[in-house]
């Protein structure tokens, strides 16, 4: 068998968290229209000029984690014509999601039922690692020490890939204090596992409803931006818990083999056609 050869042309992972559907379309704290955002998100990926070549989910798909939600979900997801890969949010139900999504074969990698959606799976050039750090009824997230060699396993499969991370909870304090007492308990077990991989590109998050980067154990941490509310900002650590319809966004993560693993932060929505450059004399500049 001849050897494949390596992709020479770029290849883009659409990163969307925090769709908080709920079943028959009804409203998010009486306000948000979760599920139309969620359409406006999938219109605006297939209207990019280089269409996606997958789509990653990092958690709170639903709101309260009922089989219902899920089936409403899986007939809005039916109109990415791309892979999807999804993982868990503390709003979500393991259960109900692989019930489901029962077809979604990588969802049941590491276990069935409630155990923990951890699954390593290859896109094009890249390693999509998923690593479950919820806790079923808890707002907060832990690395579980138990899990680790796991992890430890699955990026030693190919540590000449370059590797994306995916967790719900953002290993890192963001300021904003009602959302980082919720956070991601162990970090420092996970950062210590990071370290040792260096084909990791990104830690990709969400749970925050913004866009947020960190340094993280020798590579980027990130979180995306929700396609409906975003997370009220506002750094005093007594902030109330609030939110705000801010423009709705996404991550697009643009691989290339020459030049590495770029993120791009988007909006969502029809923002009217793209106009040309002009300089001083009326002409078109290139």
């Amino acid at each position: 068998m001849m050897p494949t050869a390596a992709r020479t042309t770029p290849y883009l992972v659409a990163h969307i968290t925090d769709l908080h559907i709920k079943a028959g379309g009804k409203l998010s704290y009486r306000r948000v229209d979760t599920a139309d955002a969620l359409r406006r998100c999938i219109d605006t990926l297939l209207a990019l000029p280089q269409r996606p070549d997958i789509a990653v989910v990092t958690g709170d798909l639903v709101d309260f984690g009922s089989e219902d939600e899920y089936r409403f979900l899986r007939g809005i997801l039916e109109a990415l014509p791309i892979p999807v890969r999804l993982m868990p949010g503390n709003h979500d139900s393991r259960g109900a999601l692989r019930r489901v999504f029962a077809d979604h074969a990588y969802l049941f990698d590491a276990g069935d039922g409630e155990a923990p959606v951890h699954y390593r799976t290859e896109a094009g050039p890249l390693t999509l690692i998923a690593f479950d750090c919820t806790i079923p009824r808890h707002s907060g997230g832990r690395v579980d020490p138990n899990a680790l060699p796991w992890l430890e396993a699955a990026l030693a499969v190919a540590p000449e890939r370059p590797t994306l991370l995916m967790l719900h909870h953002p290993p890192f304090h963001t300021g904003i204090g009602h959302m980082d007492r919720q956070g991601l308990e162990n970090a420092g077990l996970l950062e210590a596992v990071v370290q040792r991989h260096p084909q990791v590109e990104r830690v990709l998050c969400g749970h925050l409803h913004r866009h947020i980067t960190r340094r993280f154990g020798g590579t980027i941490a990130i979180t995306a931006p929700g396609p409906a509310h975003q997370v009220a900002l506002d750094l005093d650590p007594q902030a109330p818990s609030r939110f705000r319809m801010e423009p709705p966004g996404y991550l697009l993560h643009w691989w290339h083999p020459a030049h590495g693993l770029v993120t791009h932060a988007a909006a969502i929505g029809d923002h009217g056609p793209a106009y040309p450059f002009f300089d001083e004399h009326g002409r078109l500049i290139d």
